[in-house]
């Protein structure tokens, strides 16, 4: 970044975080992520590719998807005035990460168990992978809780974190990637073409999640809660499989005192309390961890960008 750059990104990652909460996800078909989730949707049949050649068809159009994505980011950062800049990367960077829709998507779970059980089954299909036809209340609810805690790192913290150092570009790139890992990283038909996005996805989470993770425990050592979220984190963080999900996840349920648990393949946490006791206090703390997270990047971004304005550097 040129110094200029440096000390707006301080002011475009607050004005990004207050354009998400006012207008969250605009559901058109012309948002960015949409078209890009259409791109990958193209290639990433598997029935279209030989297996013998999904591997390495899946790691070119990685490449390609990550490229044709950052492109335009990188061309409006490197030609923008600075008043242009200031005015369009707030909405460019909210592409790129979702705090309002995760909590929007969550709560419509908790409300359509108001409707019943089946309503909430069918709510929270549109969230998780796993199947939800014999979800009872408290399953409906872990899948809705454990998809927000999850999601924490992959869509608010990792892209902040990105955006903070590299810039548009950088949470660019990561947004290309988590989607194609949403879209492909499965152990199905796609295992093979979705090879390379998931590996990429978790090298690409590792820091941010570890961050994540730390928040949620210097949060939970402020509300009196510290010990129940480490011995938490530190038991249960490789109960859920992948390098970066469970460590959150693990966290968030010690904190609050809950469990999370996807029948016949993980169980996280001690469950003192029901989710729906528990429901509010995993909103608060990705509230208070997400807002943390920001006020410290760009604190830091504004205070290089004036040492570097004052040195000259």
């Amino acid at each position: 970044m040129v110094p200029a750059a440096v000390t707006l990104g301080a002011v475009v990652l607050f004005a990004g975080l207050a354009v998400d909460r006012l207008i969250g996800d605009p559901h058109t078909p012309l948002h960015p992520v949409a078209l890009l989730g259409r791109f990958i949707g193209w290639w990433g049949r598997p029935e279209y590719h030989s297996p013998k050649f999904q591997r390495a068809v899946g790691v070119v159009f990685w490449i390609v998807t990550v490229t044709l994505f950052t492109f335009p980011f990188v061309v409006f950062s490197a030609v923008a005035p600075w008043y242009l800049y200031l005015i369009l990367a707030p909405f460019l960077l909210k592409c790129c990460f979702s705090w309002r829709s995760l909590e929007e998507h969550t709560f419509a779970v908790v409300a359509a168990l108001k409707e019943g059980v089946e309503s909430g089954r069918g709510r929270v299909s549109m969230l998780v992978s796993r199947q939800t036809a014999d979800l009872d209340r408290e399953h409906i609810l872990s899948a809705g809780y454990e998809s927000m805690t999850e999601n924490l790192t992959d869509s608010i913290i990792s892209p902040l974190v990105y955006f903070s150092v590299f810039g548009l570009a950088g949470a660019a790139v990561y947004r290309a990637a988590n989607t194609m890992d949403a879209m492909l990283g499965y152990r199905d038909e796609r295992e093979r073409i979705g090879w390379c996005a998931a590996r990429m996805d978790d090298v690409l989470n590792y820091i941010p999640a570890r961050i994540t993770a730390v928040l949620l425990l210097l949060y939970f050592a402020c509300r009196g809660r510290f010990a129940p979220a480490w011995e938490v984190m530190r038991r249960d963080r490789h109960n859920r499989p992948g390098f970066n999900g469970g460590i959150v996840m693990a966290a968030m349920a010690g904190g609050t005192g809950t469990r999370f648990e996807k029948p016949g393949v993980y169980t996280i946490g001690d469950g003192e309390k029901s989710l729906d006791e528990a429901g509010p206090a995993i909103i608060s703390a990705t509230r208070a961890v997400t807002l943390v997270l920001a006020i410290v990047a760009g604190s830091t971004l504004f205070l290089w960008g004036a040492l570097i304005n004052s040195t000259g550097i």
